[in-house]
């Protein structure tokens, strides 16, 4: 997917995103005769394997949606990882009069015909965080290539600059998995060598983990210096694959999503990093375009870049940027946002660590 970042400067568009939030607070919150428009948002998760999904973004973006909007309806469904179960909860909202819906598609490409079905609805579609094929109005992300270059940084730097590595890659059929690959190899390209690469099924932990003992019995558990996982499930089942094979001294391993059970991996000196997205910035993008459209606004005016995807052109895009975070700085990212408390992260068994790393209770 290709990006490109509008001609006006980030100080414009955050001083007009200012704006049209005041404006719309104004409009759906008063008492005048704005305050009284009611549609309905559809908001469509991919799975429950990834313990972002329910513990986060659904949470925080009906909150957002409540407060810009407090006389709309918002209709949730989680697809459960199952693309045709998400294709008939789209058909639903889309015949039950939604006027939007904000999308994580369970497979990008397989979801086309139904993307395109709510255009022919005149129902608008918000991809969220993994883009969508067919004629969406809008996407709101994190940067995937800059994801991927933050955990091939991470390893490159965690290994000292040269050794083998397996890639575990996220499920073939997400756009983002490609993104966060490719943004991995700019990275690490010419400086670590991939010994052996695996895509994860439904980003399943249990899959990883068979993929992971399939690289440590074709390559011995020594011949493996670090490991590219491109999410925490992943991570996860990497970890549990390497201790399986009585690994004692565990190769670096990154992840993504800032899941806690990661987070208190790293304080183990389990896994080696995770990347933090901040939700409630990607939850509350998510919303202001979703509330934008339902009004019939233009989104380009809040979008901060384009992008193209494999059907669609010039797509209204919001990026944000996501960040890295090891044991040195859990307490000035995960913590300090409000993420996960101190408490939260450090259970009985992880105080000893918990102290080391600065983290006491």
């Amino acid at each position: 997917m290709r990006t490109r970042a509008h001609s006006r400067t980030r100080h414009i568009v955050a001083a007009l995103v200012a704006g049209l939030m005041t404006l719309s607070l104004a409009a759906c919150g008063g008492e005048d005769e704005a305050g009284t428009e009611r549609f309905t948002i559809g908001l469509l998760l991919p799975n429950r394997v990834t313990p972002r999904w329910e513990k986060w973004d659904k949470p925080l973006i009906e909150q957002r949606l409540k407060e810009l909007c407090p006389r709309c309806t918002v209709v949730y469904a989680n697809a459960g990882g199952d693309v045709d179960r998400q294709r008939q909860q789209m058909t639903s909202m889309i015949t039950k009069g939604a006027s939007v819906l904000i999308l994580d598609p369970a497979d990008s490409r397989a979801m086309r015909s139904s993307v395109q079905e709510a255009r022919r609805a005149d129902v608008s579609v918000v991809a969220y965080d993994r883009l969508a094929e067919g004629p969406i109005s809008g996407y709101v992300s994190f940067d995937g290539a800059q994801v991927g270059r933050l955990q091939g940084e991470a390893l490159l730097e965690a290994m000292g600059g040269s050794g083998n590595i397996v890639m575990m890659n996220g499920d073939p059929t997400s756009a983002n998995a490609r993104w966060f690959r490719a943004g991995a190899l700019s990275a690490i390209t010419g400086k670590l060598k991939i010994a052996r690469s695996y895509d994860t099924v439904a980003w399943s932990t249990d899959n990883a983990h068979a993929n992971m003992s399939a690289a440590i019995g074709a390559l011995g558990s020594d011949r493996i210096g670090g490991v590219l996982a491109a999410n925490d499930s992943i991570a996860a089942g990497a970890i549990s694959a390497l201790k399986t094979a009585g690994v004692r001294k565990l190769p670096p391993v990154t992840g993504q999503d800032a899941d806690l059970d990661a987070v208190q991996r790293i304080v183990k000196g389990e896994q080696y990093m995770t990347v933090y997205k901040p939700f409630k910035a990607e939850a509350s993008a998510a919303a202001d375009m979703a509330v934008a459209l339902g009004r019939g606004e233009d989104v380009r005016d809040t979008a901060t870049e384009t992008l193209d995807s494999a059907t669609t052109e010039d797509i209204p895009a919001v990026l944000l940027t996501p960040r890295t975070v090891t044991v040195g700085n859990i307490k000035e990212t995960i913590v300090k946002d409000g993420v996960y408390s101190i408490e939260q992260i450090c259970i009985r068994k992880l105080r000893p660590a918990c102290s080391q790393a600065g983290l006491s209770p």
